[in-house]
């Protein structure tokens, strides 16, 4: 095999003591790393770096000897975690695939995307931000209308998102509010709940060539009796598991096309004004009338392997006609477009990916 380029896969793995139980939820586990490292080996020279201590000595050591970073890690402490990786390649002239700092710390700070969204007059749902645990007397201090979500203001994977997120009244909003301040060490998000359809878009790509693959459609009807129709921690890590996973996506979504494009031109366009790069996951609801709002915007995408995982990008992508083997060389190879390094991988489909 000729290998055409080489790849610094850098990575956080997933550690077994958790405390409290979501610490290091966003962390990847060895299978879907080895998943990664697979699938790049197939046509690519892999360095794989954990982005645990010292990463700064790590990247130095491989600057000369990698053409990009395959960049997936999450991160630790703080609301530039997300950013480090791109921060340090940015300082050690390493090209990288993915979303530069400001981008990525503007993502996970859901407060600062809903308000650059509001500017653009795209589409979020009405929200507020406590960092205090307010005194609730009557609906002036929330000043949005019931039912509301709460939840942490900068996380992902649903980190803090529970089933009790989803309020009702003055009472319940409070409590919320005090667990996300109390347990995450941050600010609470309260966001006006949207009672419609939601779907995930998997979008690809940069100016003028951005793509969205199949839409993938969560459907709240196979979580038990009673659970909120959100997609929670409980959803997503305690009911749906590998060994018995939920029915809960419906990939492609089964959707009128008019809609499907709306949906999709939302997302796009999201993804451009908050300045994603090369690949993005892009979370969408609608209102009763039909009306795409966006959730949020997930810059470095989970990515695990198995259909049973139930992993929305490669689901996507599976729905696309890609292999997870596809899916990763053909983003990496939209980032070697966007740098200029030359990067051939299955012509056959690859080429036509924009």
């Amino acid at each position: 095999m000729i290998f055409m380029i080489t790849v610094g896969f850098v990575y956080n793995l997933k550690k077994n003591e958790q405390k409290p139980a979501d610490t290091y939820l966003e962390w990847d586990d060895l299978e879907t790393i080895k998943a990664i490292e697979g699938a790049l080996s197939y046509n690519c020279r892999v360095i794989s770096i954990d982005a645990g201590d010292d990463l700064l000595r790590k990247l130095g050591e491989v600057k000369d000897k990698i053409d990009i970073l395959f960049n997936i890690t999450e991160g630790g402490k703080g609301s530039w975690r997300e950013a480090i990786v791109p921060i340090i390649a940015e300082e050690l002239d390493i090209p990288y695939l993915g979303s530069d700092p400001a981008t990525m710390v503007l993502c996970l700070n859901k407060q600062r995307t809903k308000e650059i969204l509001s500017f653009h007059n795209i589409k979020t749902p009405q929200f507020r931000v406590f960092t205090e645990i307010p005194k609730i007397t009557d609906g002036k201090q929330i000043s949005l209308q019931f039912p509301l979500v709460v939840k942490p203001a900068g996380e992902g994977s649903s980190k803090g998102i529970k089933n009790s997120s989803l309020v009702m009244d003055f009472k319940q909003c409070q409590n919320e509010i005090a667990r996300i301040i109390q347990e995450y060490k941050q600010a609470a998000l309260v966001e006006e709940f949207i009672s419609g359809r939601e779907f995930t878009v998997a979008v690809l790509g940069n100016d003028p060539d951005i793509m969205a693959l199949p839409l993938v459609e969560i459907d709240f009807t196979s979580l038990p009796e009673g659970a909120a129709r959100l997609y929670s921690y409980e959803a997503k890590w305690v009911w749906d598991v590998p060994e018995n996973p939920l029915d809960i996506f419906q990939c492609p979504a089964k959707v009128e096309s008019a809609l499907a494009k709306r949906i999709r031109k939302t997302a796009i366009n999201a993804y451009k004004v908050l300045g994603c790069r090369d690949w993005c996951r892009v979370d969408v609801r609608l209102d009763e009338e039909g009306n795409p709002y966006i959730l949020e915007l997930n810059p470095i995408p989970g990515i695990l392997p198995k259909p049973e995982q139930n992993s929305c990008f490669p689901k996507a992508a599976r729905a696309g006609g890609w292999n997870y083997t596809m899916l990763i060389n053909i983003v990496l190879k939209i980032a070697c477009r966007r740098i200029g390094v030359k990067y051939e991988y299955d012509k056959k489909t690859a080429d036509n990916i924009a």
